[in-house]
């Protein structure tokens, strides 16, 4: 075993703690990636929370980094240290059903292997996120960061951005579509950027108008106050796709009305029941999609596009010693728009 230092999970606190962590020896195909930058998601923040009545499991978040390869094991050719890496949620999968033999990992019918909170396949151990100064995953599920992304603002883009990336793609987004993006926060602000880079007409649907500058400034062509119904009229049957980024629960109507005919909502931030009327669907043959994640091809296909448009995330970085504020900060919602942790205050 390979011993590192990360941030734990306190479950009589519900905070983090500083820990030495035990990583695997390489396997064959294996690297080891030293954690520069590990950005902070809503799933972090939840995972600790549910952590609080756990006592006995080992719980170490992060699952959107990128770092620099140290080593690699004897059967790896794709990697050599010093290359500059990024990893997402997804370490391993089934590689055999059909999700993964189509690319889907994140699909993976046996469920992928994800970055923390998982069981490794082969020794069944818990996996331990990014929070950490190493990790050790397969080659197969690590990514070449390309040299024209900066590591601290590309992190997040292994998780929001290909999250939010896999339906525009699925949906054909491009020159000519209209793209409503719900919601203005970690993935709304990585949606805006994406549709526009992919040539779409974008809008942004929010209950906060004050947010309209800031849309615009992300490359959004109209603002719509979700809370004012002439303005939510004036938008109905509009938008090919409507990619609905808003985390907390709600109603899906007012969505499916601004979906164009034969449009998609597209329904991202809460994964969670949902009550639809049918008639909302189909009236305009509407259709009601979800997605998560993404597979290899799809992710590598997005830190392609990335590099080759300049998006990123919005950022505020913070030294890892100040995790447990930036969690609390996330769950009152106060960042803009996605926090990133510094972690060579781990050496």
């Amino acid at each position: 075993m390979r011993s590192t230092t990360g941030w734990q999970a306190d479950s009589t606190t519900r905070t983090l703690r500083r820990a030495v962590l035990e990583r695997r020896d390489l396997r064959p195909d294996d690297i080891a990636v030293r954690v520069d930058y590990c950005g902070v998601c809503h799933t972090d923040l939840h995972a600790l929370l549910a952590h609080g009545s756990d006592a006995n499991g080992v719980l170490v978040p992060g699952h959107e980094f990128t770092g620099v390869v140290t080593e690699v094991g004897s059967a790896v050719s794709d990697f050599s240290p010093g290359d500059p890496v990024a990893v997402g949620n997804i370490v391993d999968s089934c590689g055999r059903c059909r999700m993964c033999q189509a690319g889907q990992e994140n699909f993976c019918r046996e469920f992928p292997t994800l970055t923390y909170g998982g069981a490794d396949r082969r020794d069944g151990s818990t996996t331990l996120g990014g929070y950490s100064r190493e990790y050790v995953v397969s080659n197969q599920f690590a990514y070449h960061l390309p040299a024209n992304l900066d590591a601290a603002v590309a992190a997040p883009l292994l998780c929001a951005g290909v999250t939010v990336w896999e339906p525009l793609q699925a949906l054909g987004v491009g020159p000519g579509s209209t793209v409503a993006v719900a919601g203005l926060g970690g993935l709304g602000h990585l949606a805006v950027k994406m549709a526009t880079g992919l040539g779409a007409t974008t809008s942004v649907v929010s209950r906060t108008p004050d947010k309209a500058d800031e849309a615009r400034s992300l490359g959004a062509k109209g603002f719509v106050v979700s809370t004012d119904p002439e303005q939510m009229e004036a938008v109905r049957d509009q938008f090919d796709v409507v990619i609905d980024t808003i985390s907390a629960p709600h109603d899906l109507a007012p969505y499916l009305r601004v979906t164009a005919m034969d449009g998609t909502l597209s329904h991202l931030g809460h994964l969670g029941p949902v009550t639809v009327e049918t008639m909302d669907l189909l009236v305009g043959r509407k259709k009601l999609s979800s997605a998560g994640s993404g597979g290899r091809p799809s992710t590598a296909a997005m830190l392609r596009f990335c590099a080759e448009h300049g998006i990123t995330a919005d950022i505020e970085l913070l030294p890892s010693s100040l995790v447990n504020r930036a969690l609390e900060r996330l769950e009152r919602n106060d960042v803009r728009y996605r926090f990133v942790l510094d972690m060579s205050d781990l050496d």
